[in-house]
């Protein structure tokens, strides 16, 4: 069911939090490619719930129609209902145009396995030099 799918008139899920303030996340599929890839193991640090984050982080997120679900997203603003999150590759879009907002639930720090490191920005997609598209404020897989 897509976001847009869901009636008005039910009530909003509750998103757990992390339980703890460090998590490992490990990456399942493509959709953060080439930034992250499947097989990575990340670290990421809880953040609190309602937390702004700025565009252009990679975090750990859930979308209120799927909260059992854990996504790795790149955010890319700040919309009502949470964060709109989407995946480095373009080509996947298990992502904020799927599900809607997604609850930020914690920023990825950095890349623990196999190439250890910060993650940086989103790579530029062919012909965009990395520039924000339409709408968005910044350049912007599952765990």
């Amino acid at each position: 069911m897509n976001a847009g799918d869901r009636s008005r008139d039910e009530p909003p899920v509750e998103v757990p939090p992390l339980v703890t303030a460090w998590v490992l996340a490990r990456v399942t599929g493509p959709s953060m490619s080439p930034t992250v890839r499947h097989g990575d193991r990340l670290l990421v640090r809880r953040v609190p719930p309602g937390a702004s984050v700025p565009a252009g982080v990679v975090v750990l997120a859930r979308f209120p129609s799927r909260p059992e679900l854990l996504v790795v997203k790149r955010v890319r603003r700040e919309v009502p209902g949470g964060h709109w999150v989407e995946g480095d590759n373009a080509l996947v879009a298990d992502d904020s145009r799927a599900f809607g907002p997604a609850v930020v639930v914690g920023r990825v720090v950095g890349r623990l396995w196999p190439r250890p490191g910060p993650l940086g920005a989103r790579p530029p997609a062919s012909g965009d030099g990395g520039e924000p598209g339409p709408g968005l404020s910044a350049p912007g897989g599952g765990p």
